[in-house]
């Protein structure tokens, strides 16, 4: 599902050039749950944005079902990733101002999916995850747990084939982390691609697969 071929992010300025990925070869197949460690600034967070098509590497080739990235038109890639790829955040990155069925039900209004089954994939969402009498709260009326499964339920309320999350645990207590990781193990036993960045090993064994990053190479 994903192919990146001697990828690199350089970032310069003036008078400093800093390499964030270096020449990366790596090929995750559809299904897989993958975990990505590594030290503070070695390149984690770069290589979940570039997938997630939020930045652009500097050189190098990455193919997200089957399709060249690089080819692709703006349009084509913001289309990709909306139907493709759900993110997921440390920060929950929930909008203060809208409720939680708000927050869940954007992706569904950028999509232009009509009112009545906005409403039926929203509701059925925060039901299975738990979080239904909350639909009217506002983000700073939850707790950390709470948030979390309101930005899992924004994060796939598009069906998206591809999660990828960025220390989906980070701000959270040992009990609410076990519950988010259970909730992404179920999501792929569901035929889900998963990358999450970690530096928790506990929760990087969840993952069938544990990717290794230093100064921007894989280890």
């Amino acid at each position: 599902m994903i192919e990146l071929k001697a990828l690199s992010k350089i970032y310069r300025t003036d008078t400093v050039e800093t390499t964030a990925l270096n020449e990366l070869n790596l090929h995750i197949q559809k299904g897989n749950f993958v975990a990505i460690k590594g030290p503070s600034g070695c390149g984690k967070t770069t290589l979940l944005n570039i997938i997630g098509l939020m930045d652009k590497p500097s050189k190098g080739t990455l193919r997200i079902d089957d399709k060249n990235v690089e080819q692709l038109s703006e349009r084509e890639r913001n289309s990709l990733r909306r139907s493709t790829i759900g993110f997921l955040f440390q920060k929950f990155n929930l909008i203060e101002s809208l409720s939680v069925f708000e927050n869940v039900e954007l992706p569904l209004l950028y999509k232009k999916v009509n009112r009545v089954t906005r409403r039926e994939k929203v509701m059925s969402l925060l039901q299975q995850l738990g979080i239904e009498g909350r639909k009217d709260h506002f983000p700073h009326q939850l707790s950390g747990g709470q948030q979390q499964r309101v930005s899992l339920a924004r994060s796939v309320i598009n069906d998206p084939q591809l999660i990828l999350a960025d220390e989906p645990t980070g701000n959270l207590d040992s009990a609410n982390g076990r519950e988010v990781m259970r909730l992404l193990s179920d999501l792929h036993k569901e035929g889900r691609t998963i990358l999450m960045v970690t530096h928790d090993d506990h929760y990087a064994e969840y993952a069938g697969q544990i990717i290794l990053l230093n100064d921007g190479m894989i280890v």
